[in-house]
């Protein structure tokens, strides 16, 4: 029978994307491997590969569509012998909204619901509190999520009948039926929360003359970047620490490496920051944790995040295991990294996740600043300019390369005496680098 090809899910949090452009038009033939179609989610540009040979039938979302939901169908594959008259039912039944023109009775027939995207959830049937207790995102079709909020009940509490435990429109119907548990007015989850309420579009633009701007719409990115804000500084106690650190020792090593190095690479200060954050991390493990409700995640690695500013909005690509990694492994990843990141082509489990991150605005003159922290991570290190100044040593005033690092911290994970710590584990390898190559 028809393939139908669904709206991937190109990362765990992914709900939606824009189907950018088809590299295939109907009647091509293709094979497992064979690129379709660009699709942008929050941030990146990714390529989707085909899985199934065939004849493409039938383009469902033509290029350039916005908010293509995860799951729907965007194209049909036929078979070998197969042709247009045997996916016209299936077309009815597998059109974009499919879904929630079914709420009324069973799913379409045509609707598949595979597995959510990300690890996977769990045997059939497993419950999705137990996703939730073991780190796993609870796997649900959008339409269970809206019905379950619609009737204020814990879908948490609720066990999937879909592939892989997912929880699908039956399961919510059953819950409904059989009395399901009501939302706790106690919760402290996010979703939960009353909404922040903020001014409306109408009172803000009530403030201004209809000439006098230009409105431009916002992009996945900026949505993104902005919902992520309002949940870091609503749903995370910040508190800030700040540190000072001489570079000339560490400025003298870095002068003598890339001398050395013989083109093979060329390190920046930004590469010694990344490796003393992954030690220090390492060197005070209680820092280098994440808050879940269930409890506190120690990490055994440090995998540190770097902000990179984008035409637009910014990237934090990910160093795994930068504690084990040498400076010149960094530099030429982090090099990498940035270059793609710019061009929008860094695959999400490039971006997401990692133990904590650095934020650094020294190129830009900045001496100081507070950087929001990026949900998971519970720190998040700003950098600003090394400046030369006065300073006092043995009694007599020298001059110095001091540069100023604030260290915003969750307060439910950090407490003050441990993210003193974790500065001072910093500044100790920032001071004295040659420890870095221990």
């Amino acid at each position: 029978m028809p393939i139908p090809i669904l709206m991937p899910a190109l990362s765990p949090t992914m709900e939606e994307g824009n189907l950018v452009k088809w590299h295939v038009k109907e009647g091509d033939a293709v094979a497992s491997g064979d690129v379709l179609a660009e699709i942008e989610t929050d941030k990146a540009v990714m390529e989707v590969e085909a899985v199934d040979e065939g004849t493409i039938g039938r383009i469902m979302v033509a290029s350039g569509t916005e908010g293509v939901k995860v799951n729907v169908p965007i194209a049909i594959i036929l078979e070998e012998g197969e042709s247009a008259d045997d996916i016209e039912s299936m077309v009815a039944a597998a059109s974009p909204g499919a879904e929630a023109s079914s709420q009324g009775g069973a799913p379409s027939a045509g609707v598949v619901e595979p597995a959510g995207p990300g690890p996977a959830s769990g045997a059939m049937g497993q419950s999705a509190s137990a996703n939730i207790a073991n780190g796993q995102r609870l796997a649900a079709s959008p339409l269970a999520r809206r019905l379950a909020k619609t009737a204020q009940i814990d879908i948490a509490a609720i066990s999937g009948s879909g592939p892989h435990g997912r929880i699908v429109k039956r399961d919510i119907e059953a819950a409904l039926k059989n009395g399901a548990v009501a939302l706790a007015t106690t919760s402290t989850s996010v979703a939960t929360r009353p909404p922040v309420s903020s001014m409306s579009d109408d009172k803000i633009l009530a403030l201004y003359e209809q000439d006098s701007y230009e409105l431009k719409p916002h992009d996945n990115m900026r949505r993104t970047i902005a919902t992520r804000l309002v949940e870091a500084k609503t749903t995370i106690p910040h508190f800030y620490l700040t540190i000072e650190c001489q570079l000339d020792e560490l400025l003298r090593a870095r002068k003598r490496m890339n001398e050395g190095a013989d083109g093979k690479f060329k390190l920046s200060v930004n590469d010694f920051i990344i490796k003393a954050l992954a030690l220090a991390l390492q060197a005070v493990p209680d820092a280098n944790a994440t808050w879940t409700e269930a409890g506190r995640l120690m990490h055994q690695r440090s995998d540190v995040g770097v902000a990179v500013a984008i035409e637009g909005g910014l990237f934090t690509p990910i160093i795994r295991h930068a504690d084990l990694k040498t400076l010149s492994e960094i530099s030429n990843e982090i090099k990498d990294l940035a270059a793609r990141a710019r061009n929008r082509r860094l695959a999400p489990h490039e971006y997401q996740g990692g133990t904590s991150s650095i934020s650094n605005l020294g190129m830009y003159g900045i001496k100081s600043f507070d950087a929001v922290i990026n949900p998971p991570h519970a720190t998040i290190l700003a950098v600003g300019a090394g400046v030369e100044q006065a300073v006092v040593i043995d009694g007599a005033i020298n001059v110095a390369t001091i540069m100023s690092c604030t260290l915003s911290c969750d307060h439910r994970v950090v407490d003050g005496a441990l993210g003193a710590d974790l500065l001072k584990a910093f500044k100790n390898y920032i001071e004295d680098p040659v420890r870095m190559l221990i």
